[in-house]
C-alpha cells in the first residue's frame, strides 16, 4: 500500500492552527487540538446551527451568504406593521447595524452584505409596497419604486442588476408581473408564464439575466403550484417541476439551487429537482440567502407572531469541509 508521503510527496504537516486554504486530500496534525485533520468533499448536503440573530423575526429578507450575510425587516409583533431591524452575519454571530427606512415584511432582497437591495413587501398602513432601498454597507437609502407594488415576490441578482417576479399585488392579474432593475430604476419586462405568489424566501439567480421561479401559490385560482420557470434575460421558459407544490425558503443559482419548506428540501442541478437533506428545525416563513456551497436560512415561525432568532447554515454535496479523524 502506498504511503501518504509517496502519494503527496511530503509527510503529514504539524501545525498549530488549521491551514487557511487547504486542498482536497490534504492531511495535517493540529498540535493545539491534538488531532489529525483532513480536507474532503461532502458526500451529501448538510445543515448546521449558526449564530442566533439579535432580533426574532419571520417573513424577513436576506442576502449575501452564510459567511458574509445580511438580514433585514420581517414581522414579530401582534399588530405589525413590520420591523426595520438590519443585522450582519460573519459566519459566527450577528451584529445590529442601521435600520431600514421603512419597516416591511414579506419583502424581497438581492445582493451582498456590503451592497444589497430590499424591495416590495407589506409596509405600515397598507398591504402592498413598491418601495426600494439600497444598502451601501453602512446605511439604507430610498431609491426608485417598483412599477407594481407587491409582496411575496421572487427575486434574483445584485444591487445594480436585479429581478423581481410574481408576488401578491393589488390585483390578481398582476401575479405574473416581472420587473428588471438596472441600478437606477425598474422596468417592466416579460411576465411569468404562470401567475403566482409565495415566491419569496430567498433569491435564485445571479443578476437580472438569470433567475429561477420555483413553486408558489396562486391567489387567483387559488392553490399551490409545483411549476418551475427559468429566466434568460428576455423571457421565461417552463422547466421541470418541483416534486411538491408550495413555497418556502430558497437560495442558489439557475444551475445549482436549493428549495425547502419546513423539513422538506430539494436540490436543483440545472435540469431537475431531487430530494435533499432535511434541515433541523420545523419552521416556515424563513429568509434564504447564498449558494449551495454557502447557504443559510434565517428566522421563521412558529411561534407567531414573535418569530425566532434561529439561523441554519447549508453546505451542499461536493462542498469542501475540514474533518477530524478518529479511531472509530
Amino acid at each position: 500500500m502506498a504511503t501518504y508521503k509517496e502519494i503527496y510527496g511530503s509527510t503529514i504537516e504539524v501545525v498549530t492552527s488549521d491551514p487557511e486554504n487547504p486542498v482536497t486530500g490534504q492531511v495535517w496534525y493540529n498540535s493545539t487540538d491534538n488531532v489529525v485533520k483532513g480536507f474532503q468533499l461532502t458526500a451529501a448536503g448538510s445543515w448546521s446551527s449558526g449564530g442566533n440573530t439579535n432580533t426574532s423575526r419571520y417573513w424577513g429578507a436576506s442576502a449575501g451568504d452564510s459567511t458574509s450575510g445580511i438580514t433585514m425587516g420581517g414581522f414579530n409583533t401582534p399588530i405589525g406593521p413590520g420591523i426595520t431591524n438590519t443585522e450582519l452575519y460573519n459566519g459566527t454571530s450577528w451584529t445590529e447595524v442601521n435600520d431600514l427606512n421603512s419597516g416591511r415584511y414579506i419583502q424581497s432582497a438581492a445582493g451582498t452584505q456590503t451592497a444589497a437591495l430590499n424591495f416590495g413587501g407589506t409596509p405600515p398602513g397598507g398591504p402592498f409596497s413598491g418601495q426600494t432601498e439600497s444598502w451601501n454597507g453602512t446605511s439604507w437609502t430610498e431609491v426608485n419604486d417598483l412599477n407594481t407594488a407587491r409582496r411575496q415576490a421572487g427575486s434574483s441578482g445584485i444591487q445594480t442588476s436585479a429581478l423581481m417576479f410574481g408576488g401578491s399585488p393589488t390585483t390578481s392579474s398582476d401575479e405574473s408581473a416581472t420587473e428588471s432593475w438596472n441600478g437606477t430604476s425598474w422596468t417592466e419586462v416579460n411576465d411569468l408564464n404562470t401567475a403566482r405568489s409565495s415566491l419569496d424566501g430567498g433569491a435564485i439567480g445571479v443578476d437580472n439575466t438569470s433567475a429561477l421561479a420555483a413553486g408558489g401559490y396562486q391567489y387567483s385560482i387559488p392553490g399551490s403550484v409545483a411549476l418551475t420557470e427559468s429566466w434568460n434575460g428576455t423571457s421565461w421558459t417552463e422547466v421541470n417541476d418541483v416534486p411538491a407544490a408550495g413555497g418556502g425558503h430558497k437560495f442558489g443559482t439557475v444551475s445549482s439551487a436549493h428549495l425547502g419548506n419546513a423539513l422538506t428540501n430539494y436540490i436543483w442541478d440545472g435540469t431537475s429537482w431531487a430530494s435533499d437533506t432535511a434541515n433541523s428545525n420545523n419552521l416556515t416563513s424563513r429568509a434564504g440567502a447564498g449558494t449551495t456551497s454557502a447557504g443559510m436560512i434565517v428566522g421563521g415561525e412558529p411561534p407567531s407572531p414573535a418569530g425566532t432568532t434561529t439561523t441554519e447554515e447549508y453546505l451542499g454535496a461536493g462542498s469542501p469541509i475540514t474533518v477530524t479523524f478518529t479511531d472509530s
